[in-house]
């Protein structure tokens, strides 16, 4: 029966859809100590034991910068990524608005900002963060978080991001 479909309660099986299923799993990378990142710049990750092994996700250790590759035999991949973490204004900065985001090739997205306005310098704010981002076949896209704020140096603390190949 090897290549036949299978019908299960309505929905169809067959051996390549369970096997791209099996592979699809979350990758999960962190940098719990605290970090300051100035305007334009990108919040650092750190590989660990729930780093994908797949090859869907290609990141180098303490760097900010996420490729994710569109290894389908479907028109496009798509990515759930999710980003929390804690931030404020850095000491020595002034009090003002700040602002974090998830870019795309460099280019942040507006629908995955999260903006606070601390009292005071060292006021942390938990944020979160989260989008779909489509990955045509045989390309790449870089994801990343960047300090979107105008003038002002952020501190970031117990940042996470999660990046789940859901199709």
């Amino acid at each position: 029966m090897g290549d036949i479909e299978k019908s299960n309660g309505g929905e169809t099986s067959s051996p390549l859809f369970s096997q791209e299923r099996k592979e699809k799993m979350p990758a999960e990378y962190s940098f719990n100590a605290l970090q300051t990142v100035a305007p334009g710049a990108n919040v650092q990750f750190e590989n660990s034991s729930r780093c994908c092994k797949k090859g869907y996700v290609i990141h180098r250790d303490n760097s900010g910068l996420f490729y994710l590759r569109g290894i389908t035999t479907q028109c496009k991949a798509t990515y759930k990524v999710q980003f929390n973490a804690n931030i404020a204004v850095s000491t020595g900065e002034t009090v003002e608005p700040i602002s974090i985001a998830l870019s795309i090739n460099g280019e942040p997205l507006g629908n995955a900002t999260a903006i606070v306005t601390p009292a005071a310098v060292g006021d942390f704010f938990n944020v979160s963060i989260a989008t779909f981002v489509d990955v045509p076949a045989c390309c790449c896209v870089t994801v990343s978080v960047e300090n979107v704020s105008e003038t002002a140096a952020i501190d970031v603390q117990n940042a996470n991001i999660i990046i789940d190949r859901i199709a």
